[in-house]
Order: structure tokens, then sequence, then C-alpha cells
């Protein structure tokens, strides 16, 4: 299977982020031919198309669109609302901030466009806030756009007014969950908020709101421009299309490789040059570290969406984070299972208490305190949280710890029977010539 550069295809270029270079790439094309559609048609060209979310979940963009009560918009009606989901916070991920950082104007015009269809005259862009070269250079894009009529009232003189604002997200991973990043925007601490009422009825403001991820905007100009059969020509049958996957860890090109879903690992490793040289792969994740993780035995399962379900994990973000054998399974779940217990956001017990105990008992495993009853506890505690929290928080604490027990499971023994993790040179009677960690 070949690479697809779609999004990524002139990331290379000199000033790639500028409107000049946008727009001689067929830039802002699309808007032009959306603006002369009804907005349902945009909406109906989506769902043909087939393009599914790609931040996490994959539910199909165009249904997600369409669940906006288009009867509310109008006179008396309350204002419905665009939000895009730039907050890129899965230990992991990285293929947002390169594709705003390199192409802005692409999420701007995906933007528009989406506003359109689903008859939104306000959007809001979602970032971390910590990565402010990110946040500099979508604001530049958007004045950009303002500047050149893309953007404003009555927008390429189609009579449709669309406002963007860029918003600075105070960094908190629960902001990536939907309903989170809705109380955040609206200035409250962000928590996910018990459903219904679901963002399409009341979201932002309690207004009707669609909250999509920045890839699957950005991804909407070429569907508009090339037509659903050509979307449709890449990707499988449930999985059609074109998406970013980031490669990193111990690859020896680490970065992000645009291919059809449905590619394998095995695949992106040889446009990758593989694993660094003198070593094995061990473990990796398909869709960032909240993902049941695979092993070498799952190399050429397909990264779609049916694909990894079907082996028993999730696409996810589609965040590959390859781990050599030099790597340590015990330690990297324990700093995994660290963070999540650091961004929980307490509102339910499930989540606050299991996660902290899961971290407690992780770190005397990995220090060589542990006894094996510890196992079982580990996983007693992690089927506690997943599927009982409000947001998929704790099934991303639970996913690591299930899944490296059920492929790792003599690793975890070998600590404590040892008094240490095996992987210390000083004890490389198990792993000799495996090095440092």
């Amino acid at each position: 299977m070949t690479l697809t550069p779609v999004l990524s295809r002139y990331w290379d270029e000199p000033r790639s982020w500028t409107l000049e270079t946008y727009e001689r790439h067929d830039g802002y094309r699309a808007l032009r031919a959306a603006l002369a559609m009804d907005p349902d048609a945009v909406i109906d060209t989506v769902k043909v198309a087939g393009l599914r979310g790609r931040g996490g979940a994959g539910f199909p963009t165009g249904v997600k669109w369409s669940f906006i009560p288009q009867d509310a918009a109008g006179a008396g009606g309350k204002p419905h609302y665009l939000v895009v989901n730039a907050d890129e916070s899965e230990p992991g991920t990285c293929k947002d901030m390169p594709l705003m950082l390199a192409t802005p104007h692409a999420l701007i015009e995906g933007v528009a466009i989406a506003a359109y269809a689903i008859r939104a005259r306000h959007a809001f862009v979602y970032v971390r806030g910590e990565v402010v070269p990110v946040l500099r250079r979508l604001q530049n894009a958007v004045a950009e756009a303002y500047a050149a009529g893309y953007l404003g009232r009555n927008v390429l003189g189609s009579g449709h007014d669309i406002d963007v604002v860029v918003h600075a997200g105070a960094g908190a991973y629960i902001c990536g969950e939907e309903t989170a990043l809705l109380d955040s925007l609206e200035g409250r601490r962000g928590q996910p908020r018990l459903r219904p009422p679901f963002p399409a009825v009341a979201g932002l403001y309690a207004s009707p709101t669609v909250v999509n991820n920045v890839e699957s905007i950005a991804s909407v100009p070429p569907i508009l421009l090339h037509g659903p059969d050509w979307f449709r020509s890449m990707g499988s049958e449930k999985s059609p299309g074109f998406t970013l996957y980031s490669l990193s860890g111990h690859v020896t090109r680490p970065g992000q490789y645009e291919a059809p879903l449905g590619v394998t690992l095995r695949e992106l490793l040889g446009y990758a040059g593989g694993v660094r040289a003198g070593h094995r792969l061990k473990f990796w994740t398909p869709g960032g570290s909240s993902t049941p993780i695979f092993t070498e035995e799952h190399l050429d399962v397909p990264l779609d969406y049916e694909g990894v379900a079907g082996a028993g994990s999730m696409l996810g973000t589609k965040a590959l984070q390859i781990f050599d054998d030099t790597t340590c399974v015990v330690r990297a779940v324990l700093r995994w299972t660290q963070f999540y217990a650091h961004e929980s956001c307490g509102k339910c017990t499930p989540c606050r208490e299991g996660t902290y105990w899961l971290v407690q008992i992780m770190e005397r495993m990995e220090a060589g305190q542990g006894a094996a009853a510890d196992l079982g506890t580990l996983l007693d505690v992690a089927d506690g949280i997943a599927g009982k929290s409000f947001c998929a928080l704790g099934d991303a604490a639970a996913s690591p710890i299930s899944s490296s027990l059920r492929y790792f499971r003599d690793e975890y023994l070998a600590h404590f029977e040892m008094g240490g993790c095996p992987f210390d040179p000083a004890r490389s009677a198990l792993t000799a010539g495996a090095g440092a960690r």
C-alpha cells in the first residue's frame, strides 16, 4: 500500500502556512463550491464520502452534522455553534499540531465549510494553551482569511456570515473530552457533562453544537473538491479515505505518515526505516496510550477502525508509539498510569479513586516490592474504572494495565521475583545486551 499525501502534500514547502501558498494549492476552492450548494447537500456529500471522525471514536462526521436540529435555526431559534477540538493531549498523539503549524488554512477552510453546512455563524477552535507557536500561526491565518473575505460578513458574497475564534485552553487532558471542552470554553472548570442532553441538542451555551477533531474538519475541503468517489477509492469499505499516522519512539524515522486507512504497521515501518538498528519490536500502541497495546504478532493488523477493534484494541488517534526490546513494559505502563491519575478531573469516584490506587500498586510493582496477588488487584481496580466513569478517561487508564498484563504477565512477575526491574543494567541476567532503560 502506498502513501497518500493529501493534507501533508506540501508541508515541506517554504512558508507552507501562508494564504498565498494555500491558494496556490487549490485553497478555498472547496469553500466556493460549498457555498454554491444547499447546506444539506454539503452534509450529504460528507455522509456519502464516509468520512469518520479522526479524533478517536471514528463516528461518521456527516451523520454527526445531521444531528443538529435544523428547524431550530432562524428567527427565534437558538444559534448553532461549531467547535473544533484542537486540545491534542493524548500521550503519543502528534498529528493535529503539525497540521495546524504547517497548513492552518486547511483547517480554516474546513471550518468555514462545516459552519455553513450546519448553519452556524460562529465557530471556535479550542487549542491547547501550551503550544504558543501553533496558536500564533492559527491566529495569523484566521486574520489572513478575514482580510481575503473567506471569513466574516457575507463570505464570498454568499450572504452567509462566519466568525472564527481561536481559544487557548488552560492545558488539561480532560478537555479533550467534548463536553469538558465545552464547559472550559464557557469559562468553567473542564469536567465531563452527564448525557443526555447531547451537544447536538444542548452544547455550547445550551445551544445545538457540533464538536469535531482538527483532522476531521481539515479532511472536508478535499472531499468537496474531488468528490466522495475519490475519497472512497482509498481505505476500506467501512473506513474509507486517507489519514495521518504518527510514528514515534524507537523507530528510525519518526514522523507523520499519511496513508489510506487499512495500512499495516509492517508497511508503515517500511517507510519509516524500521525499528532502530540492532533492536526488535516489543510492543506498540495503535492509537495512543489510551488504547490497549499490541505486540509483534499484530504487525499485519489492518489499521482501520474494524481491523484494530477485531484484534482487541482501538484505532484511536492513530498514534503509533513504538517500543523496542530495551523497554520495561511495567515502567512504561506506570508512566501512563501516573499521567491519567494526574489528569483525572476528580468528578466521578471510580476514576478519581481508581487511578490513585493504580499508581500506588504500579509504583510498588516497578520497584520490585509487590507480590503476585497485586496482579489480581490491578485487574480488579482497572475493572472498577473501565466503563463506570463519566467519560473515557477511566477506560484510558484501565487499557494499558489490562492489555500489558495480557501480553507481559511474566515481566510483571519478574519484577518482584528479582526484587527490582529486570531491565536495570545491574540485573541484566534476564536481558543480557538489552542496555539501560
